[in-house]
């Protein structure tokens, strides 16, 4: 059974290894090959830009990968066609988290996709986003009510689930953000102590407001700011390491910490722990936690943000042209929540 489909697909290539996003990227047309068994075929509606897809590019998850391949890691869309052995009806709107989503269509297999209500953009972070936040914070956080988190990149994609979640288990909320529009969105988000670190220093705040330091931390951004957070651990206190977008556009990938020398000391001295998070390793709670995370969406009980770019110089971000404003976006730190691509709107379609 087929929907209107097209016979090419435009796809965005790396060219290269690198974390150099847009100098190693081109648009590329290409005949659509044909379903395999258990698949379908999404034409995307939006993709999500993660601070990762320059880790993807850069050989960083798989080193075994060889240019040219498709760029992008989830995607958000209708589906058109259904290969054999599938129940899945035409114009079901689904979402996915696979390496190749920077296309206009994609061949996915059905068993990872979600279903959901619409094509709305706003389902899209509870793909990786907001599952990221959730299933960390519940395996590793232990979150107690009347602990202290403190979340980093608290008004980015990831970061604005885990101040909800977090408010959620009855946690007391801080959240990192660098802009005054910033805080006030994490005190809509209700976060209880937004910290823009441009005005105010983090480790002053923690010093002097927390004076016994904080219960857990969720922490994605690396370098100085992952040394001041493990500094400020309570006793038994828990870091989760979920990125370290810090250091992502340079070539090594990270940038070093000063006290990861005497990291086992700092530790035992608290009965403390860092525990690192990679959400691919924990795939049954992932694809629940999408699931979940959609229905409270629509339920109204969980907000999502989006970022369209319609703000920025070169925004709206529309089509596969824009992919790489949208990940340069990105690091000027300037987006409120998860940004998205928007590439086919409703009943267009590539060549036919």
């Amino acid at each position: 059974m087929a929907g209107h489909v097209p016979r090419t697909v435009r796809t965005l290539i790396a060219t290269k290894i690198s974390p150099k996003f847009r100098e190693i990227t081109k648009i590329v047309e290409a005949p659509l090959k044909e379903l395999k068994p258990g698949e379908v075929l999404v034409k995307n509606r939006f993709v999500g830009i993660n601070a990762s897809d320059i880790n993807y590019t850069a050989g960083r998850y798989d080193p075994s990968i060889k240019p040219p391949f498709v760029c992008g890691m989830e995607g958000l869309g209708e589906v058109v066609r259904v290969g054999s052995g599938v129940n899945m009806s035409l114009g079901q709107a689904v979402m996915y988290c696979r390496n190749g989503s920077f296309a206009d269509y994609v061949r996915v297999p059905a068993k990872v996709l979600t279903k959901i209500p619409s094509a709305s953009p706003e389902f899209l972070p509870f793909q990786l986003s907001g599952p990221t936040a959730a299933v960390a914070l519940d395996k590793f956080g232990d979150l107690k009510k009347g602990e202290t988190v403190l979340v980093t990149a608290a008004a980015g994609g990831t970061g604005q689930f885990a101040v909800q979640w977090a408010k959620k288990a009855g946690c007391h909320v801080i959240g990192t953000c660098s802009t005054e529009e910033k805080v006030e969105f994490l005190k809509k988000l209700g976060c209880d102590r937004p910290i823009n670190y441009k005005k105010e220093d983090l480790k002053t705040v923690l010093r002097t407001e927390y004076k016994k330091g904080v219960d857990v931390v969720y922490e994605s951004v690396g370098g100085d700011t992952f040394d001041t957070c493990l500094n400020s651990l309570n006793t038994q206190g828990r870091l989760i390491v979920i990125g370290f977008i810090s250091g992502y556009e340079s070539e090594l990938g990270f940038t070093p910490s000063r006290v990861m020398a005497s990291l086992p000391v700092r530790l035992l001295q608290k009965s403390a722990c860092v525990q690192g998070f990679f959400l691919p390793h924990f795939e049954q709670d992932w694809m629940k936690s999408a699931s979940k995370l959609s229905e409270m969406y629509s339920q109204g009980t969980l907000k999502s943000i989006v970022d369209n770019g319609d703000t920025t110089s070169t925004g709206p971000f529309i089509g596969l042209e824009k992919i790489a404003d949208a990940v340069e976006y990105m690091y000027t730190k300037k987006n409120l929540g998860k940004i998205v691509v928007e590439l086919n709107k409703p009943g267009t379609n590539s060549k036919l």
